[in-house]
């Protein structure tokens, strides 16, 4: 079954990528957030840059934040961040 969704970066993510937002057909493998993230840096250079798993980076799956492990489901949107700090 082919997956569809709509990613969206935000801030400093944003920049970086020079992408606000894509709708991107995935692959088989790619089932949680953490798999999308790698087959995102995948595409190499800034992506890989950007997205690292190193970096500190909020995600979110239909307007949830979620972790890693959170599955994507057809359909679902899903979010790239910066963390943000206040003070």
């Amino acid at each position: 079954m082919t997956m569809q969704i709509r990613v969206r970066y935000f801030a400093s993510v944003r920049e970086a990528l020079g992408v606000e937002d894509e709708t991107l057909t995935l692959p088989d493998d790619v089932i949680t957030l953490g798999d999308l993230r790698a087959w995102l840096c995948a595409r190499g250079d800034v992506w890989a840059d950007t997205l690292a798993c190193g970096r500190a980076l909020r995600m979110a799956c239909d307007y949830q934040l979620s972790d890693a492990r959170a599955r994507v489901a057809n359909g679902c949107e899903v979010a790239f961040f910066p963390p943000v700090t206040g003070g």
